[in-house]
C-alpha cells in the first residue's frame, strides 16, 4: 500500500505522530506542575520540517527501506523523513522550587495542538476519500 502514498502523505503522517507526542508531552507538563525542579518539555517538529524543506539537496537515487535494520542507499532524509524531537527548557523559572511549568500556557498549547491534530486528520480523511473515488473509477 505504501507505493500508493505520495511523499506529502508521509509528511502528514509524521505531523500526526508529532501532534500525538506533543499532546502527551503537554499533559505530562501539566501533571508535573507541582513537582519541584521539573522542567517543561517541548516537541520540535515544525521547525525541523521547515529546515528540511528549505535545504537544497542534489537529487540522487535513494533506496527505499522497508525495514529499519536495512542499510541506507543514497542520501537519506528529506522532508518525508522528518521526525519529532522532545527537548527540555532548563532556562526559565516560574516557581521558586525550580519548576517552570506555566499551566495557562500549557492549556493554550494543548488547545492549539488539538486544532492542528484535527486539521491533519481531516487532510488524511480527504486523501483517502479521493483515493477511494479513484479506485471506484468515480462511480
Amino acid at each position: 500500500m505504501a507505493f500508493f502514498l505520495p511523499p506529502s502523505f508521509r509528511i502528514v503522517e509524521n505531523a500526526l505522530d508529532a501532534a500525538t507526542l506533543r499532546q502527551r508531552v503537554i499533559a505530562n507538563n501539566i501533571a508535573n506542575v507541582d513537582t519541584p525542579g521539573y522542567k517543561t518539555q517541548r516537541v520540535e517538529f515544525e521547525s525541523i520540517l521547515k529546515e528540511a524543506l528549505q535545504e537544497d539537496k542534489p537529487t540522487t537515487f535513494i533506496g527505499k527501506r522497508t525495514d529499519p535494520r536495512h542499510l541506507s542507499i543514497g542520501t537519506a532524509g528529506g522532508p518525508e523523513e522528518v521526525r519529532a524531537r522532545v527537548s527540555t527548557d532548563p532556562t526559565t523559572w516560574v516557581e521558586n522550587n525550580g519548576n517552570n511549568v506555566d499551566v495557562e500556557y500549557e492549556m493554550t498549547k494543548m488547545a492549539e495542538n488539538q486544532i492542528w491534530y484535527n486539521a491533519l486528520v481531516e487532510e488524511t480523511n480527504s486523501f483517502f476519500t479521493r483515493l477511494r473515488e479513484v479506485i471506484k473509477e468515480g462511480r
